[in-house]
């Protein structure tokens, strides 16, 4: 568990309680103050034995877990303590400690999809523009702070500084040029905090489903001025309303697409965000590896 994610140090022995009570006994139990331990922790866990393996924290320290135990013959229980928990979201486990121990001690397993990044592995969604830039004004000490208010702060600061870029995408024989505000590739079906990505977005559909918020002071030539960025902020504004619902993708400054690979470069070269962490510039290539992780899930109703 990593007891600096946000709830981590509280939900520690809570969760090895609740797991008791359930009758799951623990080989060992990892209380990690320095999330770079984890993999080394992992790794020593599978070369022991280990064939389940419970992991507490936010998506960042689920994605980081994945890079140890995909395609390895091994189990993940995901216990969501951060301020995101989207992975957790896209499987279908409840936002608390109690429900996901119960998922667990269900024992119902699914496998999903891991998406690939030049490369680096990743659960919910990769991402530049906007969202790259919102992730990294998320600080620890401002999600620990701000809890759930900690992703809307961060964007109400960004705006301010909000710029276009052109990107070009290569998708299983068919190219995309458009001038963004936001770029997004999901391999789940949620990100940044509850946001959807696509409604029918899954974890075992073996694709990605992109979406790019274009900049309509570009198309009216304004992108340098006051009155452009003011279209722009309220493009963005506008799209938001519906990304909770999926709605956004009928927005018509949004285009998307589904694909299994993807080539993304860009114009200037942009940070990617894969997860909450930064995984290097463009261009990036995209793959997703099919039901590469198994996984604890709620079973079908």
């Amino acid at each position: 568990m990593n007891t600096r994610s946000r709830s981590g140090r509280d939900a520690f022995e809570s969760a090895r309680a609740l797991l008791a009570e359930h009758g799951i006994p623990l080989m060992a139990a990892h209380a990690l103050t320095r999330p770079k331990r984890l993999r080394k922790v992992l790794e020593e866990a599978i070369a022991q034995g280990a064939r389940r393996i419970l992991v507490g924290g936010g998506d960042g320290t689920i994605s980081c877990a994945v890079q140890a135990l995909m395609g390895r013959n091994v189990t993940l229980g995901v216990v969501p303590l951060g301020t995101g928990n989207d992975f957790a979201r896209s499987l279908g486990i409840p936002d608390t400690l109690e429900a996901a121990c119960d998922v667990i001690a269900g024992g119902y397993t699914a496998r999903v999809d891991v998406g690939l990044v030049n490369g680096r592995p990743f659960l919910n969604a990769a991402s530049l523009g906007l969202t790259t830039a919102i992730a990294k004004r998320l600080t620890q000490e401002l999600k620990q702070r701000a809890g759930k208010l900690a992703y809307p702060m961060a964007a109400a600061a960004e705006m301010r500084t909000l710029q276009p870029f052109h990107v070009r995408l290569q998708a299983d024989g068919q190219t995309l040029e458009v001038d963004a505000l936001q770029l997004v590739v999901g391999n789940g079906r949620y990100h940044g905090a509850g946001n959807m990505v696509a409604p029918d977005a899954t974890l075992d559909d073996r694709q990605f489903h992109v979406y790019a918020i274009t900049a309509p002071s570009v198309a009216d030539g304004g992108e340098r001025t006051g009155l452009g960025h003011l279209q722009d902020v309220a493009t963005l504004a506008r799209v938001a309303l519906g990304m909770r619902s999926g709605g956004h993708l009928e927005h018509e400054s949004v285009v998307h697409l589904h694909t299994s690979r993807l080539v993304v470069e860009t114009d200037p070269p942009m940070e990617v965000n894969a997860d909450g962490e930064n995984v290097g510039m463009t261009p990036m290539r995209f793959e997703v590896a099919p039901a590469a992780l198994r996984v604890y899930a709620p079973a079908p109703q």
